[in-house]
């Protein structure tokens, strides 16, 4: 005879359901791995007990929080530490250190990728764009039992190599890439790829239904010039003309002295959309921004990272006040000091407020980004198997965090001020995967 799934009620001093008011006291029930009730620890118990539902409970005396979603990262490099060791003048300076660690060669990716993965668990995190270079590595988020998706990356392709034999190579790679979770494609970067890459690897991710990643604005060489260093940027004789020259790559144009962005570069080529998320952002102008909220275009912010690196920090205050999506991402070890992404949700409130963001919802939206955010980055906050939130028929992905207030405001505020290292257990569509 058939039994029902078990039914566990998670309790907490205080639950965050991103998608609805913070409850004392509360409650979740889960069941076959999605969420069966949400609320009132009192009303979830009684909910159960009037329609007979044997049920145990386990109770949290802190905060319990949907799974964070770790909007930008490349697990594989987890054991390039050694690169994120010290500071950098910008990407081209980092980019040597990076290249000389790996094309030193000797790397397991797969164990590398996998250590990713437990880290990122350790740290409440239960998905995550996970950008992908090498094959041994995709199979991370898969094995450990984890949401989000998997990026295959394509970087270095010129116009000449991008042929039929090329096309066929990438659409064979999201074929291997191991699901559940899920899969999509990361036309690396716009100086990386020149045009027609650019032009049909997002016609071939939307031919099946897929999502685009792609990092964005992250140069300095990225940002719009307007009248600086002999370039022609935005008006008549800028910007509006350059698709006249045909232009056989980004790095093209700057040479022709046409000073248009990045963003509006790969806007005019057809990459951004509600399928596409960006990663960095950085060097973004209010008609870039303007761009990516037009489009849909959720953007992955790194702090700490971009501070490796040695480049600015992107306008979080401008991307609060427009209302653009923003999502939160690690970046890999190789350029930032940990996997724990409420070491960035603390930069950017710092990083906010020093840009003069002074609304008393800066603590809410910031975690919302952590969460909700980086599920809309990755298509994931609706339909089936939404995630980032706390909601009935959502996958029960669940954080446990330790808080020294039992006040909604002030344990928010913990949590996104210095939530770094909290984390005491992790919950994966109802399967523990960490506990401290």
């Amino acid at each position: 005879m058939s039994t029902a799934p078990e039914i566990v009620v998670y309790s907490a001093s205080l639950v965050f359901p991103v998608v609805s008011p913070r409850i004392e006291d509360g409650a979740v029930a889960v069941q076959h791995g999605r969420i069966l009730h949400v609320g009132d620890r009192r009303w979830v118990l009684d909910a159960l007990a009037a329609r007979g539902a044997e049920h145990r409970e386990e109770h949290w005396d802190g905060v319990l929080a949907p799974g964070l979603v770790n909007a930008h990262t490349h697990l594989q490099y987890t054991r390039m530490a050694e690169v994120a060791e010290r500071n950098y003048t910008g990407f081209d300076h980092w980019g040597d250190a990076f290249d000389a660690v790996y094309e030193r060669g000797g790397h397991d990716w797969a164990a590398a990728a996998a250590d990713g993965a437990r880290q990122s668990l350790a740290a409440g995190v239960t998905a995550a764009a996970d950008v992908v270079t090498d094959r041994a590595a995709l199979g991370a988020l898969h094995d450990a039992g984890m949401h989000g998706i998997a990026y295959w990356e394509v970087y270095g392709k010129s116009n000449d190599d991008w042929d039929a034999a090329a096309r066929e190579e990438v659409r064979q790679q999201i074929r291997e890439i191991p699901t559940p979770p899920g899969a999509g494609v990361s036309p690396h970067a716009p100086y990386s790829l020149e045009v027609q890459p650019l032009l049909e690897l997002p016609d071939i991710v939307r031919e099946e239904g897929l999502r685009l990643h792609i990092h964005l604005a992250e140069a300095h060489m990225e940002r719009e010039f307007d009248g600086i260093d002999g370039y022609v940027g935005a008006g008549p004789g800028g910007h509006g003309k350059w698709p006249e020259l045909g232009a056989d790559s980004f790095r093209a144009l700057r040479s022709h002295g046409i000073g248009v962005s990045s963003t509006q570069f790969v806007d005019h080529l057809g990459v951004l959309g509600p399928d596409c998320h960006i990663a960095h952002g950085v060097y973004v102008s209010a008609e870039d921004r303007a761009l990516l909220r037009a489009r849909g275009t959720s953007v992955a912010l790194c702090p700490r990272s971009n501070e490796v690196i040695g480049l600015d920090m992107p306008p979080v205050a401008a991307y609060l006040r427009e209302g653009n999506l923003i999502a939160v991402g690690t970046d890999s070890l190789s350029s930032s000091p940990s996997l724990d992404l409420l070491a960035d949700v603390a930069a950017l409130s710092r990083v906010a407020r020093a840009q003069g963001y002074r609304e008393d919802d800066l603590h809410q939206r910031l975690f919302t980004a952590a969460t909700l955010g980086g599920a809309a980055a990755l298509g994931l906050h609706v339909g089936k198997h939404r995630i980032g939130q706390l909601g009935v028929g959502a996958m029960a992905d669940l954080a446990f965090f330790e808080a020294a207030s039992h006040h909604p405001d002030a344990a928010l505020a913990e949590l996104v001020e210095d939530g770094a290292g909290r984390v005491r257990r992790t919950i994966v569509e109802g399967v523990e995967r960490f506990r401290a």
